[in-house]
């Protein structure tokens, strides 16, 4: 059963949100009006929120059973929305389960059902097929991204899970991408849609060309980065081997940086992005991957190191930067002898001799083995290190609470001195351990 409902409002109270944008207001009426729903708009826009909202109005807070599905391409997409369902506080327990974690982890969650479930296809059959909870009371359907779960090669698995929901009365489709066909399995009948993907974002959105006198353009990289300064942006690459070319690059030129990409354990992909989004470090080296459904901070520009084969491609990467109501920057590097795609218009030669002042990394991240599972909350962690780390508010950065970790964000000038003094601190009877990630 849950406890302490939340009603719409108390949530986006809790989540500091005053008003919702044109979008998710429109789809939040929709939604609760209609069972079948088509939700385009771009990334970075709010989604996930806009089918949230309407979504806990349907759930009984009396049944102890899973009531809504959400079907998710990656693992990170399903993270991020359990997180952002976490954050709301409504009171309902939701779990998410994907691919490239134990299945024990799963099993010991999944005792007490949540009323949301979150996962990405492959896992989800393999739960149902293995009997472990009823699918009976399964109203609500969400495919979000349900086009890069088609284009993952998910059809089958979908198609095997749609089969097996006999109380479907309620399916919600989202996408950053226009025009993608939907199949007959999804059962979609007359769908309502809501397309906001024709409102361009290219008022807001800035393109420069920087030209490369040399094919591997790395050099033309570090002096666009110099020009930009210290601001948060992500460099695409089309390819994995890419990453490892630019990162190395990086290094060699003590520029602090993460990586991303579809070739890296989940863990290290995980770290990757709290290291980002806590500031540790201000630059994400990335495929394509991150280009949608992973949640990273708003960002005046991403840099096209490798300019991208098709449109699609290059329009969820532009969705990184100039999001919602702010503007952004798109930098193309492309080498002299090299033509930009035709679907890339309107795009302005830059000067970038001029170089922007350059600060000193300011932020490190530690990790605690300590988590939600133990019972530890944002307020004990920050409890520790004020109390017994001695830090102030300015000096206490960004906290991730994990289920079984946590990290945080503190000055790198005192991190090693925070490990010496903190680690193998008890915190809710539980001796942690405290490392620089």
């Amino acid at each position: 059963m849950a406890n302490n409902i939340k009603n719409q409002q108390e949530i986006l109270a809790k989540l500091n949100i005053h008003v919702l944008n044109p979008m998710q207001e429109e789809a939040v009426s929709v939604i609760e009006t209609s069972k079948n729903t088509i939700l385009l708009s771009p990334t970075g826009t709010g989604k996930t929120l806009a089918f949230l909202l309407p979504l806990m109005e349907t759930l009984d807070p009396h049944l102890e059973e899973i009531q809504a599905l959400i079907l998710v391409p990656s693992r990170e997409l399903a993270i991020q929305i359990e997180q952002v369902v976490r954050s709301m506080g409504s009171g309902y327990k939701v779990n998410a389960v994907y691919g490239g974690r134990p299945m024990s982890k799963d099993k010991i969650e999944l005792k007490h059902n949540p009323a949301i479930l979150i996962g990405t296809p492959g896992r989800i059959l393999d739960h149902f097929m293995s009997d472990r909870f009823s699918r009976n009371h399964i109203k609500t359907l969400i495919l979000d991204e349900y086009d890069k779960s088609l284009e993952n090669g998910f059809e089958e698995e979908m198609k095997g899970i749609i089969n097996e929901l006999p109380s479907l009365n309620k399916r919600i489709l989202t996408s950053a991408t226009q025009g993608v066909s939907i199949p007959k399995f999804v059962q979609l009948d007359k769908p309502k849609v809501i397309n906001y993907l024709t409102e361009k974002a290219s008022a807001k959105l800035t393109l420069q060309t920087v030209v490369a006198p040399d094919k591997s353009k790395l050099n033309t990289l570090l002096e666009l980065l110099q020009y930009i300064g210290n601001e948060p942006g992500i460099i695409f690459c089309n390819l994995k081997d890419s990453i490892s070319f630019v990162s190395s690059f990086l290094e060699r030129h003590n520029v602090n940086h993460a990586c991303f990409s579809g070739g890296m354990e989940q863990k290290d992909r995980e770290r990757a992005l709290i290291k980002f989004r806590n500031g540790t470090c201000q630059i994400l080296v990335a495929t394509d991957l991150a280009a949608r459904g992973i949640d990273i901070p708003e960002m005046k520009y991403i840099i096209h190191y490798e300019l991208p084969i098709h449109e699609e491609e290059f329009t969820h990467r532009n969705g990184r930067t100039a999001r919602v109501n702010a503007k952004g920057t798109a930098y193309l590097i492309k080498w002299e002898k090299e033509s930009l795609p035709e679907f890339i218009k309107g795009s302005k030669k830059v000067d970038i001799s001029k170089k922007a002042p350059q600060k000193a990394q300011f932020w490190e991240t530690l990790f605690i083995s300590g988590g939600r599972k133990d019972k530890i909350s944002k307020g004990d962690i920050a409890g520790l290190f004020f109390k017994q780390g001695g830090l102030n508010k300015d000096q206490l950065g960004v906290i991730e609470l994990k289920q079984d970790c946590t990290f945080v964000a503190v000055p790198l000038s005192i991190a090693n001195e925070l490990v010496d003094k903190l680690n193998n601190t008890r915190l809710k009877k539980k001796k942690v351990r405290i490392s620089v990630l």
